[in-house]
């Protein structure tokens, strides 16, 4: 296929056979949206491509979002609307802490990010109000407004393409991570509005209060409407399903499970993180171990661009401002004790 050079990023990313991850049964596939930039990719990516454009649009000279300390969504956020000429300021939560977690946050203050901590949701709208400004465009956590959605959209069309050239066959199922819900929902309004018959298993990796299948779906009907395509309803939320199963104490906390799939990985060359990929992955792994499909597709959203460039000027961890090292979380909260059997 030829490829085609975005405003940001570079697409088709590749689709490739995980044959030593395969069974008889079952066979592995994995979409490597971690290359769709080489200096920062990930997921992030298509939905910037979107949101960029429409903060041009509207004239804006700042985007205002919302994310966890290490963000991914701030840091690709960070850089890539700021090549833009755009500026960027982030309201900033708590999560447990990682060297990977606090390694983005560092690169996106070298970035030129202006962090604000908030201490809760309640917190969050007070320093909102605080820091907003004319000019400003707020983007929720993750992109995952209609805008940034349509970004998945694309996505899921790109793979329509590829599959229609023999570039991998038709996913039955394709496991994508859910946290705020964007590129699960872009994937399902994508595949309905192609005509595929691909189901989307979106891994939840946050409460249950924050993620679940009603927003998704109705994200995803948001999504195929701005794009122009017959997706219709009733087809979209039947096609997806969201497992909990995986996400264990928490976001952001590993898990066992988590553990295991990322060593698996990298025996096939992908790079996980605790927090989205590891539990995604593994509850690929499952499917394809219980043979309950016999293709499966994982949606790699982990960029796997060197960050050490990225971090050229940035503050040690030990130099981060009190504020912001507060925000990190290093000691995981107890699960309640199991019911004693009478």
């Amino acid at each position: 296929m030829v490829r085609i050079v975005g405003v940001i990023g570079s697409y088709p990313t590749a689709v490739e056979h995980l044959a030593g991850l395969s069974t008889p049964t079952c066979d592995l596939w994995v979409k490597r949206d971690d290359q769709t930039h080489p200096g920062y990719g990930g997921n992030k990516v298509r939905k910037l491509e979107h949101l960029v454009a429409e903060a041009q649009r509207r004239g804006a000279r700042r985007i205002v979002t919302i994310g966890a300390a290490g963000s991914h969504h701030v840091l690709a956020t960070t850089l890539h609307a700021g090549r833009a000429g755009l500026g960027v300021a982030a309201i900033l939560m708590h999560q447990p802490w990682s060297a990977h977690a606090a390694a983005n946050l560092r690169a996106g203050l070298a970035l030129g990010l202006e962090a604000h901590p908030a201490s809760g949701m309640a917190d969050l709208l007070r320093v909102l109000a605080r820091i907003r400004r004319e000019g400003d465009w707020v983007v929720p956590p993750g992109g995952s407004n209609i805008v940034g959605t349509c970004g998945y959209v694309d996505g899921a069309r790109e793979l329509a393409a590829q599959i229609r050239a023999g570039a991998c066959p038709e996913p039955e199922v394709i496991v994508v991570a859910l946290g705020s819900g964007g590129t699960a929902a872009g994937l399902l309004a994508g595949v309905v509005a192609e005509g595929l018959a691909t189901r989307v298993l979106a891994v939840r990796i946050v409460g249950k209060a924050l993620a679940g299948g009603a927003r998704t779906t109705a994200l995803a009907i948001a999504a195929a409407r701005r794009s122009g395509l017959d997706a219709g309803s009733i087809a979209i939320a039947r096609r997806l399903e969201v497992d909990g199963s995986w996400l264990g104490r928490g976001y952001g906390w590993p898990t066992q499970s988590g553990d295991e799939a990322t060593a698996r990985a990298g025996e096939a060359g992908l790079a996980l993180d605790p927090t989205y990929t590891a539990k995604t992955f593994a509850a690929a792994l499952a499917l394809v171990e219980r043979g309950a499909a016999r293709r499966v597709l994982y949606w790699h959203t982990l960029s796997s661009a060197p960050l050490e460039p990225l971090l050229a000027g940035a503050p040690s961890e030990a130099e981060l401002p009190p504020e912001l090292a507060r925000l990190f979380v290093r000691e995981a909260p107890r699960l309640p004790p199991p019911p004693q059997m009478l």
